[in-house]
């Protein structure tokens, strides 16, 4: 029984892993959807369900991750060689740290989410966006406050001018966001016109 159970989970992880191999052109975002059509129904969703432009959602995985799935924040160093812990829990292609990836599971009754999967990272970030437009009265459009809001959390925003590489990060993601969107008006009728299924 133990053995079937990790024949499955092996599989189960080979099919992930299958599907998820960083794109060959992640400055494009019709070159990210044209090779990975899924993504583009599955940020498609998240957008309608939570309101988050699709340039938005890319630009924040691409930031965060630049699209690698197993993504996670390289671990400190004791006397510069000694690797230690890492300074976050975050992981995947969101970059989502547990506690608030826990909560997204609870409030959206979603309790098989995973972070190594684009799925639930981009409704993942969807709803987070979506959070942040309540909490903290930001525009959905507004990428360069969103990601304030993302990078420092709803609690410490208030204190992003304090944080210089929080701005640069955030100044990068709305010009990423705005190159995305420019490209995506060039692509987006063809992708809308795919007939495949969401798996």
């Amino acid at each position: 029984m133990i053995l079937l159970k990790k024949i499955i989970f092996f599989g189960i992880f080979l099919a992930i892993a299958a599907c998820s191999s960083i794109p060959k052109n992640t400055q494009n975002s019709c070159a990210i959807f044209e090779e990975r059509y899924l993504w583009y129904k599955h940020a498609k969703a998240s957008s309608e369900r939570w309101g988050a432009p699709i340039h938005l959602q890319l630009a924040f995985i691409k930031k965060e991750s630049d699209f690698n799935w197993l993504a996670k924040p390289p671990r400190r160093k004791l006397f510069k060689v000694i690797p230690f812990k890492r300074p976050s829990s975050s992981f995947g292609y969101s970059q989502a740290v547990e506690g608030t990836w826990s909560q997204y599971k609870k409030e959206t009754d979603n309790p098989l989410a995973t972070r190594a999967r684009f799925k639930d990272s981009v409704d993942f970030i969807g709803w987070y966006i979506n959070k942040t437009s309540k909490i903290l009265k930001i525009s959905k459009k507004d990428a360069y406050r969103q990601y304030l809001a993302y990078y420092k959390g709803w609690g410490d925003y208030k204190n992003y001018a304090k944080d210089k590489k929080a701005i640069i990060y955030a100044k990068s993601v709305k010009e990423l966001a705005s190159k995305y969107r420019k490209q995506l008006t060039l692509c987006k009728k063809n992708l809308d016109k795919n007939k495949y299924i969401i798996f």
